[in-house]
């Protein structure tokens, strides 16, 4: 159920933001490159909890 809200809103923000973009540039609104810009951003939303690391970190006291 989480994967398919993620989708949901990033979809729904996306394009949102395409929609946004578009129009401040003049050019025509264009669904389908949003629809792809949506699906990349919520792949990349998926992958981000297996990139960083459960445990902490030992080193303290390096800032």
């Amino acid at each position: 159920m989480k994967y398919f809200w993620t989708l949901f809103w990033t979809f729904l923000l996306v394009q949102m933001l395409t929609y946004v973009a578009s129009s401040m540039l003049g050019v025509a609104f264009d669904f389908e490159t949003g629809s792809i810009l949506a699906i990349i951003a919520a792949i990349l939303i998926f992958a981000v909890p297996f990139v960083i690391p459960n445990e902490p970190s030992d080193k303290q006291g390096l800032h």
